[in-house]
């Protein structure tokens, strides 16, 4: 029985999980060194903040694994293990959960950390769904803190523990209420592995190792960010020792790294599935109105060959938006290339010469792999116009609903079928342009549900019902190929699985002489 089901029993009455305590690393050795990370995106200084971080936006943790620290996160073999929390529980009515503190635990500017930065924290949130659910704070002590629910909600972990959302990354509620939100971004104190030096915004972020980091010393001494966005200059810096890491290294950049006996390619992600998500199919006028001519759109796209071209066919072609490794996530296959079935379908539905579908916008900056899906939306007739923007500019439009067109968008949401679907297929979910009446209601009914194969059943549906009226047309779950350069002994890359990013960063390593 995994951990929802348990929470879902309706026997619990107490359920404690605890680690071992601060210090369980014997004698370590004192940091050294520094490492080199390019990126393929720019550096935004919001990320710094758990305060800013959205639900829907996985690309926070990418700092906030260094910087940070949560009572509850994914971990190397527990994807929701204790961290600044040692223990928590659920009442027997699954309306209260209690989280008992690691004691002794300093801030990186010698606050102690307490249950007054919990609640604090917490109030900051984003997330809407979070502040609804919970009733209120309450601190028992300085190491105990409730969180006390409106009604029995079996999501509240899989929001709070994982990477869902940053309600359970901690800010210290004393230096934020001194510096305000821009002087917290400007200069960030936190608890995690590693202390805030300085960042050039969008350009670049120096961080020093936290000796006193409650799980272990980090090996490095000092981690270097660079925003790097062209990948041929991202694999360049690799090759000519300026980097130690180059993240995203698509295609013929990935391949060149194979012959050389001083680079390692490595692979990465898991946790983004993208698809394509048509933002017109809710206006009746619309071709895309038809479910068939959604359909046609799947079945114009070869999964694989795009996955052998883009991510050297490391990248899983999927028919559901849900990972298949999530709890409540119903299996389903892609879609199968089939260009003659799609021109059928397409004509069936009225349009035998094909039609103007307009802009095609992908996720940046994934832009290569949008302009192959034009090419095999128009081989069956589907005209669209690749339309590139810069990532800032992209998640506003979409998150403000200004879009119109195709999509080639990604859903990187943790936790479970449910929490997976929340900001995309409910009506109400913040990055959904429309929704089906039936499946909002079946959604809503879920979210309350606490026996676990019912709620199974209900998710499964739903999922079910998505791909018959091809809500969405998913492409693949994404893996990435990247470069690791000779001075590192280890990379940590996807020992959190998934996680596309390098943590936990306290366990990075470099070669030592």
């Amino acid at each position: 029985m995994n951990r929802s089901q348990q929470l879902a029993s309706a026997a619990i009455l107490s359920w404690v999980i605890a680690l071992g305590g601060p210090g369980s690393a014997a004698a370590q050795t004192k940091p050294e060194g520094e490492m080199r990370f390019a990126l393929y995106v720019t550096l935004a200084p919001a990320w710094l903040d758990p305060g800013e971080a959205v639900p829907d936006n996985l690309t926070p943790f990418w700092m906030m694994y260094a910087l940070h620290d949560a009572l509850v996160k994914p971990m190397p073999g527990n994807l929701m293990a204790n961290s600044l929390a040692e223990s928590w529980s659920i009442s027997e009515d699954r309306l209260v959960y209690e989280f008992t503190l690691r004691k002794g635990l300093k801030f990186h500017n010698g606050d102690p950390f307490t249950a007054e930065d919990v609640a604090f924290s917490f109030k900051r949130a984003k997330g809407a769904q979070l502040q609804e659910k919970v009733k209120e704070v309450v601190i028992v002590d300085p190491h105990k803190v409730q969180f006390v629910l409106r009604e029995p909600w079996p999501d509240f972990m899989a929001f709070y523990g994982t990477l869902a959302s940053a309600a359970g990354w901690i800010t210290p509620k004393n230096y934020f209420e001194k510096v305000g939100p821009d002087g917290f971004k400007q200069h960030p104190i936190g608890l995690g592995p590693y202390r805030f030096v300085s960042m050039k915004s969008g350009i670049e972020l120096v961080m020093e190792a936290n000796e006193e980091y409650w799980r272990k010393v980090p090996s490095v001494k000092r981690l270097v960010f660079q925003s790097v966005p062209e990948g041929s200059t991202r694999l360049a810096m690799l090759k000519r020792g300026e980097v130690d890491l180059a993240y995203l290294l698509e295609g013929e950049l990935g391949e060149s790294i194979r012959d050389d006996p001083k680079l390692k390619l490595v692979f990465s992600g898991g946790i983004g599935t993208f698809f394509l998500d048509f933002f017109d199919m809710w206006d009746p006028k619309s071709p895309w109105a038809d479910q068939r001519v959604r359909k046609a759109a799947s079945l114009a796209i070869d999964r694989q060959a795009l996955s052998d071209a883009d991510t050297l066919g490391a990248s899983k072609p999927n028919g559901n938006i849900v990972l298949k490794r999530f709890e409540y996530a119903l299996p389903i296959e892609a879609d199968p290339y089939d260009p003659v079935q799609a021109k059928k379908l397409l004509a069936e539905a009225g349009y035998p010469n094909g039609f103007d579908a307009g802009d095609l916008i992908p996720v940046p900056p994934y832009f290569a792999t949008g302009e192959a899906i034009t090419g095999y939306l128009g081989a069956v007739g589907i005209k669209t116009r690749l339309r590139t923007m810069e990532r800032a500019a992209f998640f506003s439009a979409l998150s403000t609903k200004k879009f119109k067109g195709l999509c080639f968008c990604a859903t990187a949401n943790y936790g479970n079928a449910s929490t997976r679907m929340s900001a995309i297929v409910p009506t109400s979910g913040t990055l959904a342009y429309g929704g089906f009446p039936d499946i909002d209601e079946l959604y809503q009914r879920q979210l309350t549900e606490t026996d676990s194969e019912k709620r199974e059943a209900m998710l499964h549906q739903i999922q079910k019902t998505l791909f018959e009226r091809t809500r969405f047309a998913p492409i693949f779950d994404y893996f990435w190929p990247s470069g690791i350069g000779p001075r590192v002994e280890e990379a940590s890359l996807m020992r959190i699985d998934p996680f596309p990013w390098s943590a936990p960063l306290e366990d990075v390593r470099l070669k030592r002489p």
